[in-house]
């Protein structure tokens, strides 16, 4: 099916407004866009794709590619709603298109809730990576002291916080490009420790299929692809409308291609082994890995801002003054810190992300949302897609979520 072709049939065709579908809203070019949506598919899941896979097993690649086509078929079905009507422009608008203001909240909600932990994430990234760097390093503080990955996500959370305070962020939005070769410099660096800095591509402890742990992977997957909140705006932005399916199909695939390698590196690379960020693998004392590392800590450090702003913003709408503004973020700041040295379980924590979070905010709203603005799919084929997604993404809802919390709770009381 080309990508002009109506996903959803006629019947879409029919009930959309030619207003909304029209080009020359936006001022983003088709490049621009898709810059765009590689850096927001483009992140720290990067790091945890060959321990996604060494949980699951080889065949658990499969389960990546179906993840990225739901996502972009999600993904579309958002596009989808937005078209019907103009005045809907953000991801809390199609919900509140679809269930009026409770649906406005619970997708706000979801989004909130996920850019909260992503957040969160980006702070044990750097932390673990740089206590890598520097092993040993601590700092005394009277009687107690901080030494290690705690040290540094506390060094790091003092980095970023003043970032938080611009209200604003035209400087540091502009990071796609950037964004996008860190994260094919970070494979580039891995493949060149494994061919040749001599870390080799034989680990013992590979397997085939690991059902029991596919619940993780699964989440692990799915994390990766939680852009869902920035299509919208991505959609909006466009000059030309009529190509943002083939935008979307081309960032899934690019996307998928990087993280599918990134994992088949890793996890030949270390096999069972492999910890919940390759870049904790890697010598330190290698060139190679001293480029993955440092562009791995640079990524977190760009976007933290990024994603804590919009939760900022939400409580300031009833707070007003800038001293009011900069107490409201730096208590967001500190407290991502304060759950990020309580549960430094990068790998269980972003499991938990995807399989809660991101699987509702990605593969069930779009669909949920879709159903309610249009009604029952026209097509049987399609019917049948979106039934089969809501159900597969709601055993993922429970089977993911539990097994992540199970994992964590374990860690804690070890």
């Amino acid at each position: 099916m080309g990508s002009d072709e109506p996903l959803l049939g006629r019947r879409y065709q029919a009930a959309r407004p030619e207003k909304a579908a029209a080009d020359g809203d936006g001022d983003a070019s088709f490049v621009q866009t898709c810059l765009n949506g590689l850096n927001a598919l483009s992140g720290v899941g990067l790091l945890s794709v060959p321990y996604a896979l060494s949980e699951g097993g080889w065949l658990s690649l499969a389960l990546l590619i179906a993840v990225a086509a739901v996502c972009w078929y999600t993904g579309l079905l958002l596009q989808r709603c937005m078209a019907v009507d103009p005045a809907v422009r953000t991801f809390a608008d199609i919900g509140e298109r679809a269930f009026g203001r409770g649906g406005r909240l619970l997708v706000s909600g979801f989004m909130y809730a996920e850019l909260y932990l992503i957040a969160i994430g980006y702070l044990i990234v750097d932390g673990d990576n740089l206590a890598k760097l520097f092993p040993g390093a601590r700092v005394g503080l009277g009687p107690a002291s901080l030494a290690g990955r705690q040290l540094f996500v506390v060094l790091v959370a003092l980095v970023v916080a003043p970032t938080t305070w611009l209200r604003s962020l035209g400087v540091l939005a502009y990071v796609s490009a950037t964004g996008v070769f860190a994260s094919v410099l970070v494979v580039l660096s891995v493949l060149w420790a494994a061919a040749v800095d001599g870390v080799g591509f034989s680990a013992p402890g590979t397997t085939a299929l690991r059902p029991t742990r596919l619940p993780t992977a699964l989440g692990l997957y799915t994390f990766c692809f939680c852009g869902h909140a920035v299509f919208p705006t991505l959609y909006t932005s466009m000059k030309e409308k009529r190509l943002f399916p083939k935008m979307l199909a081309i960032c899934f695939v690019l996307c998928t291609l990087n993280y599918g390698s990134m994992a088949v590196l890793g996890y030949l690379m270390y096999g069972g082994g492999v910890q919940s960020q390759v870049t904790l693998n890697l010598p330190a004392a290698r060139l190679s890995s001293k480029i993955a590392i440092y562009t791995t800590i640079a990524s977190p450090l760009s976007k933290y801002a990024l994603v804590v702003t919009p939760i900022a913003m939400a409580v300031e709408e009833r707070i007003r003054g800038a001293a009011g503004s900069v107490a409201v973020r730096t208590l967001l700041v500190l407290s991502t810190v304060a759950v990020a040295l309580a549960l430094p379980f990068f790998g269980y924590l972003m499991a938990l992300v995807g399989s809660l979070l991101s699987v509702g905010a990605c593969v069930l709203l779009p669909c949920v949302c879709y159903v309610r603005v249009f009604g029952r799919p026209a097509r049987a084929a399609e019917a049948a897609a979106i039934a089969a997604i809501l159900v597969l993404g709601s055993l993922l809802v429970v089977t993911g979520t539990y097994s992540s919390l199970v994992q964590i709770i374990h860690e804690l009381t070890m």
